[in-house]
């Protein structure tokens, strides 16, 4: 008979094999390339299908006794059905059928779909033009789950389509050519042979010209015709059905820990607070006479803070970051083998944008891990936040972390999932690494580190302002122009996204802050045992765990030194 450790290790196998055919998209990420010809189905009756398979898993979870598994399973048991819930949860509530917004969706994510990507074998190719010729059926069921969205209630805010139209619009080309889709076509590696270059070629084209085109024609239809002229004026998440409720879950799935609004809300007032007076010591250390809004309006038209080109910004930002890696083993016992790289993010993309973002690599190494720069506008990209944003996006933040995860002894589940509090609370926190690796010497360097802490801060303040306590869109912009040195254009696409994506913006600063209170009491309790490149590896390698699990890891391990 089955051991329940072994009847938990096959479930977890189960799962995770469901969830690559299930999600093709998801298995190319990972690695597994089973399904590299193969599209999702977006449909409503898959979504169903997803749930019914989900809640079986939770009702077989439910039946293995934790108490009979040994310490690392428990620890696993404990992540899984935690991670269970909230998907049951995010499906019951229907958030898949929100998959176009200003600032991301499938309409900017299926362009990029080739830099996950190996073009090496002609097999390489004819996956990808399998996936081409999937875009029609697949579009056509993404429209299906907007459109049930409309008649059931979960309904879009109309500022969260602003450029949506003229992002699609760009997919729209005469030339097939011309199409992002077919960029893999321009160059073929010398292992796909010459006699079927050509073929390859005209295949693609025609994919583009009967699949992709079309698909991109009728998203934009609907748009145009049902979407926009069906999204609500209002905002809030709590406006949705049983919209408190979604909120309530988005933010307890996204920090991780049992939050009331109100009570976020008030962590973030005091942290603006507290931020507000180191940002007024550094303007004060400047010698600069005026107010606080008055040093912010020098820095945000002042040109010296700005790159002058798009090439001057990239080259700016790789200097950068080949200082930071060589400061990473003073504080790290452990980094990860896969490297990552800087590209500049899309043009079609680019307006509606954020500053920048990381992009994984390939689970099985194959893709470096890549750190996107958003070159529109560059009187939106301050040189003095380029510090502060690095050590978030790349290392060591986001790269360092999630990279380093996947290539942890973990069940699957573990290297390519997580709590978002835990990916993005590190990111933060590395944001003031820098102070121990020698950056931020330059005052508004330092004023930039601060903005973006206050950003993170002030979001605490305005996504739970916005979705639960009766917020207008301008009173969340002018909050952030007030308290921020962030330009108008970024503040605003930033807002927008807080509000396509409730609850979402809450784990970076919920997260940061538990980091470093664990720290600091490590650092009190343990003295002058404390070595934090220790610390850095009991809150690294175990993955992105729950705030809570993190917690209990930390005490673990310093019981253990204060044993010794």
């Amino acid at each position: 008979m089955d051991t329940p450790s072994e009847r938990f290790n096959q479930l977890l196998a189960e799962d995770w094999d469901f969830r690559m055919r299930d999600d093709p998209f998801q298995a190319t990420f990972t690695g597994d390339h089973r399904f590299d010809d193969r599209m999702p189905d977006a449909s409503e009756a898959a979504a169903q299908r997803r749930l019914s398979q989900l809640a079986d898993f939770q009702l077989r979870v439910g039946q293995i006794p934790r108490g009979d598994l040994g310490p690392a399973d428990r620890l696993n048991y404990d992540i899984y059905t935690r991670l269970l819930d909230d998907d049951i949860r995010s499906l019951e509530f229907r958030t898949y059928r929100f998959p176009v917004a200003k600032v991301s969706g499938v309409h900017t994510f299926l362009p990029d779909l080739q830099i996950f990507v190996s073009f090496n074998t002609t097999q390489d190719y004819e996956n990808y033009l399998s996936r081409l010729n999937g875009i029609s059926l697949y579009m056509d069921q993404v429209i299906e789950t907007m459109r049930a969205g409309l008649d059931e209630g979960q309904i879009p805010p109309r500022v969260t389509l602003a450029s949506v139209d003229e992002a699609i619009a760009s997919q729209i080309v005469r030339d097939p050519a011309e199409s992002a889709f077919f960029r893999p076509f321009n160059a073929f590696p010398a292992a796909v042979p010459e006699r079927v270059r050509a073929g390859l070629v005209e295949a693609a084209k025609k994919a583009v010209e009967t699949s992709v085109v079309p698909a991109y024609q009728s998203l934009q239809s609907f748009l145009q015709n049902e979407y926009l002229p069906g999204s609500r004026e209002s905002i809030a998440a709590s406006e949705l059905p049983d919209g408190e409720a979604f909120y309530e879950f988005c933010i307890r799935r996204f920090t991780s820990l049992p939050l009331t609004a109100q009570a976020v809300h008030e962590t973030g007032l005091g942290e603006v607070a507290r931020i507000k007076a180191e940002m007024e010591a550094v303007i004060g250390g400047t010698g600069f006479e005026g107010d606080f809004k008055s040093f912010v309006e020098f820095l945000r038209t002042d040109p010296r803070f700005y790159a002058g080109t798009p090439e001057a910004l990239l080259k700016e930002t790789g200097y950068l970051m080949k200082r930071i890696d060589g400061e990473l083993p003073r504080l790290f016992r452990t980094l990860p083998r896969l490297p990552y790289g800087i590209r500049e993010i899309p043009e079609f993309a680019a307006p509606g944008s954020t500053t920048a973002y990381y992009m994984p690599g390939a689970g099985d190494g194959t893709i470096a891990g890549f750190y996107y720069v958003n070159t529109y506008d560059l009187k939106s990209r301050p040189l003095y936040e380029m510090e502060a944003l690095s050590l978030h996006e790349a290392v060591p933040g986001h790269h360092l972390q999630l990279a380093l995860q996947q290539e942890l002894d973990l069940p699957n589940f573990r290297r390519f999932g997580g709590y978002t509090s835990f990916v993005e609370g590190w990111a933060l926190y590395a944001e003031r690494l820098g102070l121990e690796m020698g950056f931020y010497t330059d005052p508004y360097s330092n004023f930039g580190r601060l903005s973006y802490e206050m950003w993170r801060a002030c979001r605490l303040v305005v996504d739970t302002g916005m979705h639960a306590l009766c917020w207008t869109r301008q009173q969340a912009i002018d909050f952030m122009l007030a308290n921020t040195s962030s330009t108008e254009l970024n503040i605003i696409n930033e807002v927008d996204r807080y509000i396509a994506w409730p609850g979402q913006a809450l784990a970076y600063k919920i997260g940061e802050l538990k980091i470093r209170e664990l720290r600091t009491r490590a650092e009190q309790e343990l003295g002058e045992k404390f070595d934090l490149r220790a610390f850095h590896d009991v809150v690294l390698t175990s993955g992105a765990v729950p705030l809570e699990v993190l917690e209990g890891m930390v005490e673990e391990w310093m019981e253990e030194i204060l044993d010794l």
